[in-house]
């Protein structure tokens, strides 16, 4: 038997909030026709893979007489990709927007991501079913999966399942990959007079979907909140104790968004943006020295204890470490991985390593850790690559700035201790209950992708904007999917896909905490944010990331 937790019953009952002009039956909705767009980048190569949807208008909907033709649709549902809060609010705006519509409406959910539709695994929902995942985390529902849309062979296959179940439209819910992929399936539907349509969702907590238009992917909010109140609870902690000092991962593989928020809602002694180390070109060596000038300082000021945000790529944003993994994958391709892997002790194991590697990367192989060492050598990815995510990025840096403590005391610069524990926060941001921001923001973007399909639009990704206004000022709309899209190089092969959002160092965000974090990084300015609210003032329980208010200004 189910029981339900007091929460729980009380966030099934919970109305998320639709924008003012999603708000009016839906047939006193109409569209508004905005530019023609073209893509951010690769304009020529683009238009030229997208012939039948590319350089479309954007759209926003207003208040007025619904002009849409009226049809019974059967819509198709993915979830893909990793958990992000949010996404069965998704599924529940579009299933009452499509239900509203017309009760004989019927939506589909493709069970376990984009293999479901290849694989015609699916369930159709009712209010029963869906009623039991409104405003929840996870994925649950239906499941989700990282399998990639883009051979032909799965598009007629696609194509096959959608005309077995009278399908009119799929909507995917993904991030960048996802999107790109659903940009491709609009666009082979389009060219082989398929008459579905493909909508996107903008979906991923690290935050690097987004651009002029999408403000802001689902998840980011909730994600960050929920490191933040475990980082605030660490920092309270590390001032309570008073001496460790605690280097906490957080998840961000290509941008530093989650570190970034995190930071702004905790004010950390400490945190690295790995754009930022990018463009600096800063080594492990000069990464150490920067954070041990904070333990350094607070010493002195007899503060042994610290805070720390690190982000989980940042090793490959170091350019000595880049050559480093590079030189790694091309000692092991092939048949000299076999090789390696038949030596029987680590001390071989290192010869034949030294042996491999050139000097300058020898150099910065020999710094590291040996548990650090062994990580670069564990299994790799598909490609036969080093799977950076599995290095503990929070344990080596710690390691590195023992290191560079103890040749300080060895110079009398330094007298103070250093005693370090480590942290990674990932899955416990990806299924938490949303926030109100992320319930209504998801339940928006869901009810407004079935507005895109009912007025007959193909490779759009749904588009709410104006998010750090009070929900009833929000504008929906859409976008073409392949306005975002630029071209680069995926192993070995030009492809088309949507430009990833990295921390913009001259942007407000970045510039608030560049001003700040000389002050943190030497004085115990903590805040500490607390658990999600979801009942109360709006001031508390609806607000939105530091992130948002400082790009808009607030």
């Amino acid at each position: 038997m189910k029981t339900l937790s007091p929460l729980q019953k009380a966030r099934y009952a919970y109305v998320p909030k639709l924008p003012g002009m999603l708000r009016h039956g839906i047939n006193e909705i109409c569209v508004k026709e905005g530019l023609a767009t073209e893509s951010v980048r690769d304009q020529e190569k683009i238009k030229a893979l997208f012939p039948n949807t590319y350089g479309k208008k954007e759209i926003t909907f207003e208040k007025g007489t619904n002009t849409s033709v009226a049809k019974k649709q059967v819509v198709g549902v993915i979830l893909s990709g990793g958990q992000a809060p949010g996404g069965h609010n998704v599924v529940c705006g579009l299933y009452d927007a499509l239900k509203a519509t017309d009760k004989e409406n019927t939506l589909i959910g493709f069970k376990n991501g984009p293999a479901g539709l290849i694989e015609d695994n699916y369930v159709v929902f009712d209010d029963e079913f869906i009623n039991e995942y409104r405003n929840t985390g996870g994925f649950d529902i239906i499941g989700s999966g990282r399998t990639k849309l883009e051979t032909e062979d799965q598009f007629k296959v696609a194509a096959e399942v959608c005309k077995k179940h009278g399908i009119t439209a799929i909507v995917i819910i993904g991030g960048d990959d996802s999107n790109t992929n659903a940009a491709v399936l609009a666009e082979y539907f389009a060219a082989n007079n398929v008459d579905v349509q493909v909508i996107g969702c903008p979906k991923t907590i690290d935050g690097d979907l987004k651009n002029e238009d999408i403000e802001c992917s689902f998840g980011f909010d909730t994600a960050t909140k929920t490191y933040s109140e475990l980082i605030g609870n660490i920092e309270r902690d590390a001032n309570s104790a008073k001496k460790y000092w605690h280097f906490v991962k957080v998840m961000g593989r290509s941008a530093s968004h989650v570190a970034l928020e995190c930071a702004l809602e905790t004010q950390p002694n400490i945190c690295l943006v790995s754009e930022e180390v990018e463009a600096k070109k800063m080594s492990l060596s000069q990464i150490a020295d920067y954070i041990a000038d904070s333990v350094n300082e607070r010493a002195n000021n007899g503060m042994n204890f610290g805070v720390a945000i690190i982000p989980e790529g940042v090793v490959e944003f170091v350019p000595e470490f880049k050559t480093l993994i590079s030189e790694i994958n091309e000692l092991l391709a092939g048949e000299k991985a076999t090789a390696f892997n038949n030596l029987g002790t680590w001390a071989e194991k290192y010869a034949f390593i030294e042996k491999g590697l050139t000097k300058e990367s020898m150099d910065v192989f020999a710094i590291l850790p040996q548990t650090i060492q062994q990580q670069l050598f564990l299994e790799r990815d598909p490609h036969g690559n080093v799977q950076v995510s599995l290095i503990e990025s929070e344990k080596l840096f710690s390691a590195l700035v023992k290191d560079k403590l103890a040749q300080r005391k060895k110079a009398g610069t330094y007298n103070g201790k250093f005693s370090a524990l480590h942290h990674f926060f990932g899955y416990e941001g990806r299924c938490a209950f949303p926030s109100n921001f992320d319930a209504d923001y998801c339940y928006s973007l869901g009810y407004n992708a079935f507005m895109l399909i009912q007025y007959g639009y193909n490779g759009y990704l749904s588009k709410v904007s104006n998010l750090s206004k009070p929900a009833e000022e929000w504008v929906a709309g859409g976008m073409p999917i392949t306005k975002m899209m630029n071209i680069e190089r995926r192993h070995g092969e030009d492809k088309p896909v949507i430009k990833k959002a990295l921390v913009e160092l001259d942007g407000k965000p970045f510039k608030f905490f560049e001003a700040n974090r000389e002050t943190w990084a030497k004085e115990t300015c903590f805040t500490y944010p607390g658990a999600i609210q979801y009942y109360g003032p709006s001031e508390v329980c609806d607000l939105t990331t530091r992130t948002l208010a400082l790009e808009k200004g607030e």
